[in-house]
């Protein structure tokens, strides 16, 4: 990566819906100079504290805050080394406080963090928040889970079937805090390529949306779009935790050709049906299996030399297709790891995930808008409809047009002015319920 490379990124932590207090916490730090991205890097860091109520937003503060400090206070030099000294101290400074106060013993937070800087993207990590990146087709999990069902499934001592079924989710087994000294993973330095995508967000993300989900809304979203648009969806699922979202994506090079007219951006590729071909191919083999039978009928009963020609030319068929097979399956297994993958592997360490825009996953969105309007208006949410209405009536004729992909974004847009309405009803309700008990107390006079 160069320093030359523009960099956008948006960020945002919600409370989610059954939590009262925030215990994420997020830091991002974009280098104003060139000296200082060559020595360090553009840096962005995700913490999911833990321990309930303030000792895990004090333990996920620590970490916000003394990660960065340390790591850009630290002397130039190779910058995973920096990284991983500077979790260790943030470790130090959590664990220290947590001994220092019985209240904030065994407190911890996750962390997972990332630089983007002349050696390419580093990762430092330790626990289960998650670093994503989306290259062209591809998302990958760049980051381990440092859980129970990801350790149990690495250890070969239960399947991912197994695992998922038996074993609870929100255990995790290393984190920043409850011991004075952690071990951190370290990643990378990986290449950056212009047009890549990295995602960092914290379980209560991850718990409610699909790794393909996060992808394409982060591919074809802008930033600040998506990370709406990501904590919007993980909300209307149960919002069950905090949810923290940093998107970063690396820009082009700018050149001499920056005055000349861009081309019109395409439209992305549809999901198709993935079992065209090997439809395809079954036919052929039971055609040809079916030339054989009759041709070897037709030699039996009547000698003809046409049951011969058939018998013989349905063979050599058959042999054909199967060989195509082979190779076919020969080729694509010499294809590198990363590009051979169409499904979430769950038993290896890295995940990785084919991306292609869904329009499936569009038409959800459109239900999803439609279901929220209708509760906005019998419940009367306060929402800016003139801006709502723009909005939506846009989508719904790019719709029909076929403009997926502005569809896509419009809609997410309608989304989030419902949802803006429906947190400002969620806290109306609660007020009103609140003074339903009774007003507080006021202290008598002397």
């Amino acid at each position: 990566m160069r320093w030359e490379h523009p960099v956008q990124f948006a960020s945002q932590s919600d409370v989610g819906f059954r939590r009262r207090n925030n215990e994420d916490s997020i830091s991002v730090r974009i280098c104003k100079d060139q000296e200082s991205w060559r020595d360090h890097g553009h840096f962005f860091l995700v913490a999911d504290g833990m321990g309930g109520h303030a000792v895990g937003e004090l333990a996920s503060k620590i970490a916000s805050e003394t990660v960065p400090h340390t790591f850009f206070k630290n002397k130039p030099g190779p910058v995973a080394k920096s990284l991983k000294s500077a979790i260790e101290v943030a470790n130090q400074a959590i664990n220290e406080r947590g001994m220092a106060n019985r209240e904030f013993m065994r407190m911890g937070t996750t962390c997972s963090s990332l630089c983007l800087c002349s050696e390419g993207a580093v990762i430092g990590h330790v626990g289960d928040s998650r670093v994503y990146r989306i290259r062209e087709n591809r998302i990958d999990q760049l980051t381990f889970d440092h859980s129970l069902q990801w350790e149990l499934i690495r250890q070969g001592r239960m399947r991912p079937e197994e695992v998922y079924l038996n074993e609870p989710r929100n255990v995790i087994t290393r984190s920043l805090g409850p011991e004075p000294v952690v071990k951190v993973d370290i990643e990378g330095p990986y290449p950056v390529m212009e047009g890549d995508c990295y995602v960092l967000c914290s379980d209560g993300l991850t718990s409610h949306l699909k790794d393909e989900e996060i992808g394409m809304i982060a591919k074809y979203l802008e930033p600040s779009d998506a990370c709406r648009l990501m904590i919007n969806l993980a909300n209307l699922r149960g919002g069950s935790d905090n949810i923290s979202v940093i998107v970063v994506q690396v820009g082009e090079l700018p050149d001499g050709n920056l005055s000349q007219e861009r081309p019109p951006e395409r439209e992305p590729d549809l999901e198709l049906d993935k079992g065209y071909g090997e439809w395809l191919w079954l036919a052929g083999v039971w055609g040809a299996s079916l030339m054989v039978a009759i041709g070897i009928l037709m030699w039996i009963l009547t000698k003809f030399d046409r049951g011969e020609f058939l018998t013989f030319g349905g063979m050599s068929l058959l042999v054909m297709l199967l060989v195509r097979k082979v190779f076919a399956q020969r080729e694509s297994s010499k294809r590198e790891e990363y590009l051979d993958k169409n499904k979430t592997v769950e038993w290896k360490p890295y995940r990785s995930e084919r991306l292609k825009f869904n329009t499936d996953f569009l038409q959800y969105l459109t239900t999803m808008e439609s279901e929220l309007q209708r509760a906005a208006m019998e419940e009367e949410w306060t929402i800016e409809w003139s801006a709502h209405n723009k909005i939506y009536y846009e989508a719904k004729e790019e719709l029909e047009k076929k403009k997926y992909l502005q569809a896509f974004r419009d809609f997410s847009r309608a989304i989030d002015i419902l949802m803006t309405g429906l947190h400002s009803y969620r806290k109306e309700m609660v007020h009103q319920a609140r003074w339903k008990k009774g007003p507080p107390s006021s202290s008598q006079e002397d």
